[in-house]
């Protein structure tokens, strides 16, 4: 708190180098008033930020607590199972390299913390992410996972990392969605923990079906790289680069 006082009397006493270069800049000197203004503009941004944090769904805080969880555990697996085909292919994507469903299981569990924390973050209004920016990010982090099972005939240690990396991208993407529908001012955390779940929830369904569906009974087939992993990933990729495209060029 000293130091931010501190550079506002600086500021004010045009002792930083921005109070030197604005007036070059904008073509006027700075009065005091101006200086004033300046130094107290980022933190009328970080307050509008903090009371914009999410949209307020007042509906649902008239319900119990069981209610909302339930509400917004339903949410989240409905999120991924059946409305999020983008995640449904980056999961599916994720089961085509490893053959042990542990393996697959943590892999998404390190995507569910990643998002965890971006989503909060987001939904308290201390990250912005833009839409125009994550949704493409979004679509070619599923290109990126596609292609790898393309060149990659086994799971890598780091692919743990770069999954977590992903997942704090698809947790901002998960924030816009959700900001949509809002939360209930006094089940915050409840609300986001039980959504998280679904989510979570929704993966495992994911994982499940293709190890019992793929995996389980052709993973240990001298063929079932060439004829499942190479098809199902080309068509993930190709899928995920129109989205790309899609998401860039046409929105």
């Amino acid at each position: 708190m000293k130091r931010f006082f501190s550079l506002m009397r600086r500021l004010a006493n045009c002792q930083l180098p921005i109070a030197n270069c604005l007036p070059i800049v904008i073509g006027m000197p700075l009065t005091q008033k101006h200086r004033i203004a300046l130094c107290l503009l980022p933190l009328a941004l970080l307050l509008s930020d903090a009371a914009l944090a999410h949209t307020i769904n007042y509906q649902l805080e008239q319900q119990p607590s069981h209610y909302v969880f339930w509400y917004y555990l339903k949410l989240g697996y409905q999120h991924i199972m059946p409305y999020g085909f983008d995640h449904i292919l980056f999961v599916v994507g994720l089961c085509l390299l490893s053959e042990k469903i542990k393996t697959i299981i943590w892999q998404a569990t390190a995507f569910t913390i990643a998002h965890s924390v971006t989503l909060t973050l987001a939904m308290k209004g201390i990250i912005a992410p833009q839409s125009s920016i994550i949704e493409p990010i979004i679509a070619l982090s599923i290109v990126f996972v596609a292609i790898e099972n393309l060149i990659v005939s086994e799971l890598k240690p780091w692919r743990i990392a770069v999954v977590f990396m992903f997942g704090l991208i698809h947790g901002c993407g998960f924030a816009s969605s959700l900001n949509e529908l809002g939360l209930p001012r006094n089940a915050f955390g409840l609300s986001l923990f039980s959504f998280n779940v679904g989510v979570e929830l929704g993966q495992i369904t994911i994982i499940l079906s293709v190890y019992f569906l793929l995996t389980k009974w052709f993973a240990s087939r001298t063929w079932y790289r060439p004829r499942i992993v190479y098809p199902i990933s080309i068509c993930i990729a190709m899928i995920a680069l129109y989205w790309t495209v899609q998401r860039v060029f046409l929105v």
